[in-house]
């Protein structure tokens, strides 16, 4: 007669949360396996671990383990159905090279599975198969009746965009961190510079893989760049695109702070440059009134020098009237 007994327990299994979720332990003629209570939600294009653990009687000895993904109202999943063996050729076409063991090593009793590049088909139930050697050196396996149960929804999360503080003539970064910490095929990190309207890069990029635990990674896109004024309020989008052409973008607007002082147009104009300029036309307008008004009294005083150096030759009276004057 089967006997099943509860035990609850808190392990981490959201690889982008770090959040906790519940497992049950349920045993069957010696036979235990935990999983989690409730359904795991996961995303198209990020990966979803599987948390599980199991322990066997004295008398089995575990060699291998094999996983099934099939429709939950099957009352057992079928030999089409796996999804991971020890022989990869029994392996379902799609779920060959996606899904792996977070532990190989058997004796600690760790059945936990990772499945990346995850599709919206990947939702459904997920069953355990032990194979191993009984008392008597007897090939046996033992496949749960429980199974772990996962949701896959279309990609919601964004990259993480990190913009610090932007000075103009200063050299600038944007980092971009992709949503998910998967270990399957790394995504494509693309960046799109917008300023007025037009497509620019003035840039290098950089690309960062960083371990985080077993199994999960974290990868970021950095951009290095000179600041200008010019583009201040440019618009720089980080698209992650994945497997399956799953893509996800996030778009921020630069700001972009001038050295000195910035015109309405966004670039900068030094106090020195525009008191110079304030000078020189300053003495330019003097300058040019001084000219003038020498070129004035010039003209006047030729004009009465050669009125005045006028010969009575021939003396009128209309002379005698002008000269009186």
């Amino acid at each position: 007669m089967a006997v099943l007994t509860w035990i609850i327990l808190l392990v981490l299994v959201n690889t982008d949360t770090g959040s906790s979720v519940m497992l049950r332990k349920r045993c069957m003629l010696g036979f235990c396996v935990s999983f989690p209570e409730e359904e795991i939600k996961a995303e198209a294009g990020l990966c979803v671990v599987i948390p599980c653990s199991f322990s066997t009687s004295s008398s089995f000895t575990p060699q291998n383990m094999v996983w099934f993904k099939c429709d939950a109202s099957k009352s057992k999943c079928a030999e089409s159905d796996i999804i991971f063996h020890p022989n990869r050729r029994k392996v379902q076409d799609g779920f060959r090279e996606r899904v792996s063991l977070l532990e190989p090593d058997l004796s600690l009793e760790n059945c936990s599975i990772i499945v990346n590049d995850l599709t919206e088909s990947d939702t459904g139930s997920y069953q355990l198969r032990l194979n191993g050697l009984n008392y008597y050196g007897n090939q046996e396996g033992f496949t749960f009746p429980v199974r772990a149960f996962v949701s896959a929804k279309a990609l919601s999360q964004k990259p993480t965009v990190t913009v610090p503080p932007l000075t103009e003539g200063q050299q600038g970064s944007l980092t971009c961190t992709a949503p998910g910490l998967c270990s399957g095929s790394g995504p494509k990190i693309t960046w799109t510079w917008t300023e007025g309207g037009k497509e620019e890069f003035r840039f290098t990029e950089s690309i960062s893989v960083e371990k985080m635990t077993e199994g999960t990674w974290k990868m970021s896109s950095t951009l290095t760049f000179n600041s200008l004024a010019e583009s201040h309020d440019a618009n720089v989008t980080c698209a992650v695109r994945y497997r399956n052409n799953i893509t996800t973008l996030e778009t921020v607007t630069l700001n972009v702070t001038c050295a000195v002082q910035c015109s309405d147009s966004g670039s900068a104009l030094p106090w020195s440059v525009t008191a110079v300029a304030l000078i020189i036309g300053v003495v330019s307008v003097i300058c040019v009134l001084r000219l003038w008004k020498a070129g004035q009294k010039t003209r006047a005083k030729n004009e009465n020098s050669t009125y005045m150096s006028l010969q009575k030759t021939h003396p009128t009276s209309e002379y005698d009237v002008i000269h009186q004057l």
